[in-house]
Formats: C-alpha cells, structure tokens, sequence
C-alpha cells in the first residue's frame, strides 16, 4: 500500500475552513436515484473511495475517465475546504492477471506490479493527484478473511464441503438471507426486472473487462458453481483453479484459496475509511454486479456502507462503449504519443461526470482550440501584468471567491460542462479589459482588474486540473505535456526576435517595414495583439 499527503487547512476546529459554498454542494446518489444536499459524516472532512484498476493490461481511455471524474471531485471537495481522505485501490490479484500471466510466461504478481506501475504513470500524467492511499489486495488478506468470518457469524454466507466433510475455499454470499439485495441497483429480489437505469447497464454490458456471459459474476469463474444455493449468489472466498500458482493460495479456516471479485473493496474501505465513508466511485459498469454485491457484503458483515454512491458513465467511440475490444488505439499510450496531456485531461472531464462522452478526433481538436484560448488570454494578461501570480496564490483562492456562476455549476453535482462555460465568460470578459487597457485613464484600476480576472481564470481552471502553469503541465514537460514546451520557447523566441525589429521600426516611424513583419508573421499563422505593455502573439 502507498500513502500520500493530502493537503489540510491550517485551522484546527473541525468545520474551520470550510468555504460557505459548500452549503449548497449537491451530488447524485446511485441507490436513491437523486441530486441531493451533500452532508459530510465528519464536519469539515469527507471520506471516499474510489475503485481502481484491475492491473492486468495497459490502460486505456475508458479506464481513466473515471478517474479524471473522480479528481474532479475532489479538487472541488478541498476547493470548498474540506479535509479529504481519498483512497483508490489496486486489484492485483484476479483471474485475468493470472491467466494473462501464464500465457506470457511471467510471473502473475510482475505482471501486476508492471502494469500497476503503467497506470501510475497515466493518472500522474494526466494530473490526477495521487490517493491519499493506495491499497492492494494482496497487502489485505488478513481484513478479507475476517470480513468473511463476520458474514458468516451473521448467517449471510455459507462454506462448501466436499464428501469428506473438509472446507473446500469455497465460500458465498447468501443473497436470499440479505433482504436488502437489489437496493442500489433498484433490482428486486426474485424475478422481477430492474429499473430502467439498470436495464441500460446491462444492455451496455457489465464491464468494460468482462469475461463471461453470467449477468450477476462476469468475470468470476468460481460462480459457475452448482455448489451455490441461488444463482444469484457470489464468491467470497475460491477454491483455486488447478492451473492457479502456489503463491497465489492462501490457508484460511474455510480452505486454501483466494478471494472473490468483491471482498476486497469491502475490506479496504472499511480499514481506510471506517467512520468517514462518505462516497463511494467508480464507474458505471461497476454498479451492478461489483458495487451492489460490496455493499450487501459490507453491511451483512455488519458494518457501515458508503453514505452516497456515485458512478461516472462511459467513454464510447461511435456509439459502442469503449473496452479493449475496440483496439489499441485507444490505450493511454497511444493517445497521448498524438496529442498533449492537457488536451488530453480537457477531453476526459469536459462533461459532467454522469454524462456519456463520445471519445473521437473531434473532442481533441475541440480541447486543442480550449487550450490555445486559454493560453492566450493567460500570457496576454501576464505581459500586461508584467508577471504572472504565483501557483501558491492561486491554489489559495478560496471557493467564496470564485465567480458565483462557476460556483453554481460546481455545486450543481459537479457540473463541468456549465463550468467550463463559466470559464469561458471570464475570459471573454478578461480579453475585453485587455483591449480596452490603452484607454483607461485609472491605470492602476484597470490593472487591478485585469489581474483580478487573470487569477479567477487560473483557479478555476485549478479547481478542475487544468491551470497550465501548475504542476504536471508547467516544468520541462510544460503543458503540452510532450515536451512541446521546449519548441513553444524555441518560437517564442524567434518570433519576439521579429516582434522586437517591428517597434524599432514603429518607433523610427519606418510603418513600411513595421507593417511588412506583421504580415509575414500573419501569413506564417502568427496574430499579433498590441498593447500598453508592449506586442504579444498567439497562434491563429
């Protein structure tokens, strides 16, 4: 397991700190089907987890959506001032891991560790903050066994024994004797069908990994058993398969063995968050059968479930949900060896997180087109200024001081398309003041106000990953992400070379001279804005 920092406020009273705009946060709940007020269980701090990769490929952009989505949400959680506690897990051991593995001649937990390492590098790529824990399923055997005995103990699970009598590994949870099955998804016990919303699921498919045909355990092949009392029914605990490694086999009361899909979200979030478990994430395909099975384990055993649910829908291309069936194409590797990370980033939460996003060439070249938007008003308003606010600065601002319609749209379950827009008016308006600064009498004042909009920008823009002077997008990578930075400064400098030429011929009143370099400048693509502080260049 690793462990982060996760930035506190300095105050030490429990709700201290926390912005007044946080009383109007509203968020959607899976299981009950509504946006409503969002109440921490713990003033002024907020547990939530969020389930991550099954670490047995690369990942591709489907998989990180969701955890684009989720850093949104929390960004927006310590923008509002809440302490958070963010723990995002790692499945490293599973039936794909282990079966991939063997095909390939590699150890099972090198596979695991190698393509673990691979999602690290795309979430820190993408600049998705690193959670304030990261458990494994292996590092948490002893809490899953436990959390089984529990389940027991209360008669909602059941142990298989062969002829002789002996504990097989194999041990399910007994759905019938946990009448409350079925709440989050809004699925009934018996043989009525789901709501709406759960029909969609399935009809998208279960998972973007699925394996399997059975629509309650998709991936788990324990659950074919006939040994299981209901259909319905799902692994706890598994007998391993005879192609299974010894190292993979664990020694437990009820046999040898490993445990099932859904055991360790349950484990892990109540070591990690027992008493704080304000949110649980993950993606929609999640929802049924992972998140409703965990949540009937977790409170059969006794204990506490998330107080609110919340899913990020899918990334399709052409209509069809994205998985690894649709190509390598889409693999985070792939995508981000064409275009920068930022673009990237900007792309995957560009729509609230409940929304389909359609991945295509399109999207890109739309984020591409945000991106020189933004910089150019930045970098205007940063010569005008002479200098640009330190990142510390705008980290601190606070969510009582950003723009109310940017605010509302945050609040409104995290609205980042009504943000983004948000975004857009501020700059429109910065550009605005921007023009019209040659003309103002009250230099000071106009400064002031350009700088005001300047800063409301960039900690906007923070509060949702996206400030390209802050870290991962500034530094040698810088916002591109791909080292493009480097060319940028290369242009730069040739270009204020040829900026630099046009006022000396400006000022020897050579208007000829002056008047061609704007135009060869125009030609090569490059618009020039003059200003009182001097000429800048953007590209067209």
């Amino acid at each position: 397991m690793t462990q982060a920092s996760e930035p506190q406020n300095s105050n030490t009273s429990e709700n201290a700190g926390v912005a007044r705009a946080a009383a109007g946060l509203k968020l959607y709940d899976t299981a009950s089907h509504t946006v409503s007020r969002f109440t921490p269980i713990k003033p002024g701090q907020v547990g939530i987890y969020v389930c991550g990769a099954t670490v047995q490929s690369s990942p591709h952009i489907g998989h990180i959506r969701a955890a684009v989505a989720f850093d949104v949400v929390r960004r927006w959680m310590l923008r509002l001032g809440y302490q958070v506690t963010f723990v995002r897990n790692v499945t490293d051991i599973d039936d794909k891991i282990l079966d991939k593995a063997a095909a390939a001649g590699q150890q099972w937990w090198a596979r695991a560790y190698f393509y673990e390492r691979e999602f690290t590098q795309a979430y820190d790529t993408l600049g998705v903050l690193p959670p304030t824990y990261e458990p494994r399923a292996t590092g948490h055997m002893i809490d899953m066994i436990d959390l089984i005995r529990r389940i027991i103990d209360n008669g909602h699970g059941y142990v298989v024994y062969d002829a002789d009598g002996k504990p097989t590994g194999n041990v399910y949870f007994d759905v019938a004797s946990w009448p409350h099955y079925g709440e989050l998804t809004h699925q009934k016990q018996g043989a009525a069908e789901a709501d709406e919303a759960a029909a969609v699921a399935d009809r998208m498919g279960p998972s973007v990994d699925a394996a399997g045909d059975d629509k309650y355990n998709p991936i788990d092949p324990a659950d074919a058993s006939p040994d299981k009392h209901d259909p319905r029914d799902f692994a706890l605990w598994k007998a391993p398969k005879p192609t299974d490694p010894q190292d993979a086999r664990w020694s437990t009361p009820f046999g040898v063995g490993r445990p099932g899909w859904h055991i360790e979200c349950s484990a892990m979030s109540h070591r990690y968050l027992d008493g704080m478990f304000d949110i649980h994430g993950g993606g929609l395909d999640l929802r049924f059968p992972h998140h409703e099975n965990e949540m009937a384990q977790t409170r059969a055993a006794g204990y506490e479930s998330a107080a609110r649910w919340m899913h990020s829908a899918w990334v399709t291309a052409k209509g069809e949900k994205m998985s690894k069936s649709l190509g390598t194409g889409l693999s985070v590797p792939s995508v981000l060896a064409e275009h920068s990370a930022w673009v990237v980033r900007y792309a995957l939460g560009s729509v609230q997180y409940r929304s389909m996003l359609e991945w295509s060439d399109q999207a890109l070249v739309e984020a591409q087109a945000a991106y020189e938007r933004i910089m150019n008003f930045i970098e205007r308003a940063g010569v005008a200024l002479g200098e640009q606010p330190e990142c510390a600065e705008i980290a601190g601002v606070s969510a009582d001081d950003l723009p109310a319609d940017f605010v509302s749209a945050m609040n409104d379950d995290v609205n980042v398309s009504g943000a983004t827009a948000a975004i857009f008016t501020a700059i429109r308006n910065g550009n605005t003041l921007l023009s019209k600064l040659d003309d103002r009498a009250d230099g000071d004042a106009a400064r002031a106000e350009v700088r005001s909009a300047l800063v409301a920008v960039r900690a906007m823009l923070d509060a949702l990953g996206l400030d390209p002077l802050a870290e991962p997008w500034a530094g040698a990578a810088g916002a591109d992400g791909n080292g493009e930075s480097r060319e940028h400064d290369v242009l730069d400098a040739l270009i204020t070379e040829q900026l630099n030429a046009r006022a000396e011929a400006r000022k020897s009143r050579d208007f000829a001279k002056a008047d061609a370099i704007r135009d060869a400048l125009g030609a090569a693509g490059i618009a020039i804005e003059d200003g009182p502080q001097g000429s800048t260049w953007s590209l067209k």
